[in-house]
């Protein structure tokens, strides 16, 4: 861990940890999801009302704001945090898993990638080196190092290979890293093969980076190969360091994460629900997506979700979202994006407080699916 950053464990419940991750921006209460704000904007929230929602920490994507506005036009600006006006932490990504999604643009070598950029057409080239100069300059609490995220599915030989280049450019990051005030996290590759992603883990922990996070899931697997390849990675990594799992947010992951071991997450669920007219409601114990430009909804002078305290469903009923939805006011996606982020953020708040009162395993039983872990043993 860096002299800026520390990371202090508070309770643990089976693998499941609370704790305390601290970083000049302020301190992070895990476990901990974060909002995406890919082009330095949580997509429809002001920052009032992103930290009114109980976001902690939000991502930024590199590969985006490298392109527009520039990481130099970023630092002048004052860093990202002066640029966004969000004082509290950020993490940004280092492009990898963009990359990964322009498979049929892109060139991969041993040093770095070419590819073609979607909207204007011209040549990107991304290295370690760069990735880590960009994000530098950004100014993110958490940095990220540039990886090789393989697809879903993958033959062996492909995975290996992304694995190789991982650990070699995971060493140009660490050494190409210029400030003492971001952490820089390794990214643990390796598929659905669990003999690949301890070898990854186990080189990664060898540099002693400050963080860790788990990569390469949610990339067109099955949920259950997601689970498994998270319970068989998150305890390999440092129990005094923090543990993040890159793209995942649905309540079940999240909550299947953290009876791993699992610390930090991050999805655009929230909004991209959001902007589809769809918001996450509590039913019992669990939670269903509810889409307001369903008829029903028209004349239901409810609250959007009735035991919620967000800004949304402490002032708004149901029939006038459904109309915001239906003419498509802007403001629909932006109450829709207070209430589906603070779903998110507050869930993992939960999940903190059963930890804390050792009882999350038997409050967050629903979503755990102690039968699946028993029959892999």
């Amino acid at each position: 861990m860096t002299p800026s950053f520390s990371f202090a464990l508070e309770h643990r419940d089976g693998e499941a940890r609370a704790a305390t991750f601290s970083t000049p921006h302020g301190s992070v209460l895990t476990p901990c999801f974060m909002p995406v704000g890919t082009q330095a904007t949580v997509k429809t929230l002001t920052p009032a009302q992103l930290a009114e929602t109980g976001a902690q920490m939000i991502l930024a994507n590199t590969y985006h704001l490298s392109l527009q506005p520039g990481a130099t036009l970023v630092a002048e600006a004052g860093g990202l945090h002066q640029f966004m006006q969000w004082p509290q932490p950020i993490l940004t990504d280092s492009g990898g898993f963009q990359v990964f999604s322009l498979a049929a643009l892109r060139t991969i070598d041993d040093d770095g990638v070419t590819f073609r950029e979607p909207k204007s057409g011209s040549l990107v080239r991304f290295t370690p080196e760069y990735a880590v100069a960009v994000q530098n300059a950004l100014g993110a609490d958490v940095i990220m190092a540039f990886d090789e995220c393989p697809p879903y599915p993958a033959e062996r030989e492909v995975v290996e290979r992304a694995v190789v280049r991982t650990l070699q450019w995971a060493k140009r990051c660490q050494a190409a890293h210029a400030r003492t005030d971001q952490a820089l996290f390794g990214i643990v590759q390796g598929g659905i093969h669990a003999d690949l992603r301890a070898e990854c883990a186990t080189a990664l922990i060898a540099l002693d980076l400050p963080g860790y996070a788990i990569g390469g899931v949610s990339v067109g697997e099955p949920q259950t190969l997601i689970e498994r390849v998270v319970r068989v990675t998150a305890p390999l990594l440092p129990q005094d360091k923090p543990r993040y799992l890159m793209g995942v947010g649905t309540f079940r992951e999240m909550a299947q994460a953290v009876a791993a071991g699992v610390d930090l997450f991050d999805c655009v669920l929230p909004t991209r629900l959001a902007r589809h007219g769809a918001a996450l409601v509590r039913d019992g114990d669990q939670y269903r997506r509810i889409n307001l430009k369903n008829a029903a909804f028209r004349r239901d002078f409810t609250p959007l979700d009735p035991g919620c305290a967000c800004y949304t469903c402490t002032r708004f009923v149901r029939a006038y979202l459904a109309h915001l939805v239906r003419t498509e006011e802007i403001l629909g996606l932006t109450l829709l994006s207070i209430h589906n982020v603070h779903t998110l953020v507050a869930f993992a708040r939960r999940m903190r407080t059963a930890i804390l009162r050792g009882q999350f395993h038997a409050e967050f039983a629903s979503y755990l699916h102690p039968e699946l872990i028993q029959n892999e043993r």
